[in-house]
């Protein structure tokens, strides 16, 4: 792939370089969460479903219960083209049951004995859903790269990073009983500070970006830190929190719940402050010797349609996470201030209304941080 000139930079090349070299570290370093147990002895593979048996399942209303015999073809691994029985266990819980028909693709877990030649039993974890997921992550890419050029590759860079720093370092942090609050902080500004740099460049308008999105992310978190003490929510709201309780864990739940809801909205605090950046930049581009107070009020001026769209568009993004919930308040009847009050739609309500309130101050903020940066500078 053709570099473009512009993109040339000695600082934004080394930038790239060391960004790279900490994702191969953190590739490479692990969670300190691995169970050996789990993969000693057990293998991973894709299988086609070639027979159901439904003799033992049976449906109650609307819930199914018992044992669904399967007939399983291997296809991959050492065990390819072999067939096993397995048994696929109905709990009545339709979140995590799997009901197999012949021909669906499976998520096969093969234990074996310690040589890892002899079969003991074979499980139908899940569907194998792997396939499609590399499908649409090299689409994702393809698309990336055609449209974006470099800037296509410093993305996919940011994006690794991103999870990767979740995956390996916050995820971990939090299990291990480091307080969640600033923890996360400290993760969403470096976060913050590697997409920008990446995506912006180690530039003027690049550290705008990130300064405003810092002030956007602090803002925000200190609005969920206070807010969440007048909604009272628990932080076992969360879908798989008590698991963890119960998994031994001892962990500040309600810390984390605040956590979450700063840290998801910095990626539109991110994306306002580096909008507003890069349109201060391109005026101080075509009109260098505009003086800061001008600056200020163009960068205002653009900040009003960005920050109305933007909240709109955050309202879609989590309205998502509650759509079946008030579905299900609506069809029993309840009242609007009966399910307003509910823990569940409090939540949500916490991270889309603090997340907006972010958003209002992110704009003007980057707005002025801008005109300060490029106005007080000569051409």
């Amino acid at each position: 792939m053709k570099i473009p000139t512009n993109f040339v930079d000695r600082r934004n090349l080394i930038f790239i370089i060391c960004v790279s070299i900490i994702i191969v570290v953190l590739i490479c370093i692990p969670t300190g969460f691995e169970n050996p147990e789990l993969t000693e002895n057990y293998q991973y593979e894709k299988a086609e479903v070639i027979s159901v048996d439904n003799t033992n399942v049976n449906t109650i209303a609307v819930v199914t219960i018992g044992n669904q015999l399967v007939e399983l073809k291997i296809l991959s691994g050492k065990f390819k083209g072999q067939q096993f029985s397995a048994e696929n266990v109905l709990n009545g819980q339709k979140n995590i049951d799997k009901i197999f028909k012949e021909g669906d693709n499976v998520l096969a877990v093969i234990n074996t004995d310690e040589s890892g030649n002899q079969v003991i039993g074979v499980r139908a974890a899940d569907f194998y859903r792997s396939g499609i997921e590399i499908f649409l992550v090299v689409i994702f890419v393809i698309a990336l790269l055609a449209f974006a050029g470099f800037t296509g590759v410093k993305a996919i860079l940011s994006f690794i990073f991103t999870a990767l720093a979740f995956w390996k370092i916050l995820l971990p942090m939090f299990l291990k009983g480091v307080s969640p609050i600033p923890a996360g902080l400290i993760l969403s500004f470096v976060t913050c500070s590697v997409i920008i740099l990446l995506v912006a460049g180690v530039s003027k308008k690049g550290l705008t970006a990130m300064l405003g999105a810092f002030a956007g992310v602090a803002f925000t978190a200190f609005v969920s830190i206070f807010s969440s003490k007048w909604f009272m929510i628990p932080g076992t709201v969360q879908d798989y929190s008590e698991a963890l309780i119960y998994s031994g864990f001892s962990l500040n739940l309600s810390e984390i719940f605040i956590a979450t809801v700063f840290i998801s909205a910095s990626g539109a605090l991110m994306d306002v402050a580096t909008d507003i950046a890069a349109s201060i930049d391109e005026i101080h581009s075509r009109l260098p010797n505009l003086p800061c107070k001008e600056l200020m009020i163009s960068g205002f001026k653009i900040a009003r349609p960005v920050i109305g769209s933007t909240t709109t568009t955050l309202l879609f993004a989590y309205s998502g996470g509650f759509m079946f919930a008030f579905m299900a308040f609506m069809a029993k009847g309840m009242p609007f201030v009966s399910i307003m009050n509910s823990n569940y739609i409090s939540a949500e309500m916490l991270h889309t209304m603090v997340g907006s309130l972010g958003l209002v101050l992110t704009a003007p903020l980057t707005a002025v941080i801008g005109a300060f940066i490029y106005g007080n500078s000569k051409k």
